[in-house]
């Protein structure tokens, strides 16, 4: 991919444990369910991202690497597996952010939980950092899928991430106000959706039935 094969793409997931992941699922799918969904949508990111090929793939994991379930998923697709670390969402970012960046000059964040994000969507994310400080993909609920930082001697990343009200509605503004505070140039992709709550599960139902599939593959055990 040219100048953005040196990018650095950062899965951020929690371990595969019943009742610890995708709770606000739990009501509708069950403490299994939602895990095996968790599952799932893990694998479908980590494919996603090897299939863009614009750089190396790292999985930061919470709470720990030695968890089994996440350590064969970063096998499947030859991730490096890193902790998170303990802190908020922000601090945990802030974290690998600055970890990454003094090893790649770009990287990019996401989440293991939106299906929709393509394979050209991250290509056009790498791509942009060729051009602007950051990148963000913006989620419908309000909040980002993805956010993708250059390395420069203007990043701020304590003042980036502190002070954000994660989870919420308000998280895609106040980041578009930091970037304005710090004179970051950034450029936003096409809004994408995730799947948090029953009615994204819905969708996922009808939009891609294969991932919303609560049967494992029997030919290929530990891929759902």
């Amino acid at each position: 991919m040219g100048a953005s094969a040196d990018c650095m793409v950062g899965v951020f997931a929690k371990a595969p444990r019943a009742g610890y992941v995708k709770t606000r699922l739990i009501p509708l799918l069950g403490p299994d369910g939602a895990c095996v969904l968790h599952a799932r949508l893990l694998a479908h990111a980590l494919r996603t991202v090897s299939a863009a090929a614009i750089g190396p793939l790292e999985l930061w994991c919470l709470p720990t690497i030695t968890d089994p379930a996440l350590q064969q998923a970063a096998a499947l697709e030859g991730a490096s597996l890193l902790d998170q670390g303990d802190g908020s969402l922000g601090k945990r970012m802030q974290r690998a952010f600055a970890s990454t960046l003094l090893r790649e000059p770009r990287c990019i964040l996401l989440g293991a939980d939106c299906p929709s994000l393509t394979v050209q969507d991250l290509r056009m994310a790498a791509a942009a950092l060729d051009k602007y400080d950051a990148v963000l993909t913006p989620a419908e609920d309000g909040g980002y899928v993805l956010i993708g930082l250059q390395r420069g001697p203007q990043l701020a990343l304590a003042r980036l991430f502190d002070g954000i009200a994660w989870s919420t509605e308000t998280v895609l503004q106040a980041t578009r106000e930091r970037f304005r505070e710090l004179q970051l140039r950034w450029h936003e992709l096409p809004t994408r959706w995730d799947v948090d709550r029953p009615e994204d599960y819905h969708r996922l139902v009808r939009e891609m039935p294969a991932l919303a599939n609560r049967a494992a593959s029997p030919d290929r055990p530990g891929r759902w």
